[in-house]
């Protein structure tokens, strides 16, 4: 059953209804230029009620060492989805400062191919990535887009489970992972009724079309 993440939570009562419908995985965005930002303080008091088997993901975007380590401490998060500019071995070292497992973006390109896409998942492998997520490029923004890549570009042999997003909603979520089969999706703007803020029957459906 393929995995799902619904990220960018900013209210509490988003974040349960979305736990009640039985995602896999939510997100929290630490990332100051982003509509779906969140601070330390408020991010502590929105997992304080997450259940045990519901995977927190705190992303980051160019966070240094110090302030990495100094959100570990204020907030339970269990895995670091690094979505900036950082290489596969300033991943690992940062992780590692926190002993969390991570997972990194990739922006793909027009440019990009099967090919160039493999050849960076693999180095991530190498570099002790648990995952690797594939989103739409944009030069100004890192991920949160609303916009796809062309998905026929996504390795079929990836030494690593990949994470899709980018311009998923319920409507072509089912499709989408028929097709390439990914082992999860992770989608944000797809179920909101206006930036940082999710809508019940947006969430709902779009786990019932991909289960």
């Amino acid at each position: 059953m393929t995995a799902v993440k619904f990220c960018g939570f900013t209210h509490a009562d988003d974040l349960q209804i979305a736990v009640s419908l039985g995602v896999d995985a939510v997100g929290l965005v630490f990332y100051p230029s982003s509509p779906r930002y969140v601070t330390s303080k408020q991010a502590s008091e929105l997992v304080k009620d997450i259940p045990a088997f519901t995977t927190i993901v705190a992303l980051v975007v160019n966070m240094s060492e110090q302030e990495l380590v100094s959100l570990a401490h204020q907030v339970s998060f269990d895995i670091v989805q690094f979505h900036g500019d950082e290489t596969p071995s300033l991943c690992q070292a940062l992780a590692n400062t926190i002993h969390k497992r991570w997972i990194k973006a990739l922006r793909i390109k027009d440019t990009d191919t099967s090919e160039t896409i493999l050849k960076q998942i693999q180095t991530l492998k190498d570099y002790g990535a648990s995952g690797v997520l594939l989103d739409a490029y944009q030069a100004d923004k890192f991920g949160g887009t609303g916009e796809r890549f062309d998905w026929d570009k996504i390795p079929k042999n990836s030494p690593l489970p990949i994470i899709l997003a980018g311009g998923l909603t319920a409507d072509n979520v089912g499709q989408a992972t028929k097709n390439v089969g990914v082992y999860g999706v992770d989608v944000s703007g797809g179920i909101e009724w206006q930036k940082g803020r999710k809508c019940r029957e947006k969430m709902a459906k779009f786990l019932q079309n991909i289960r």
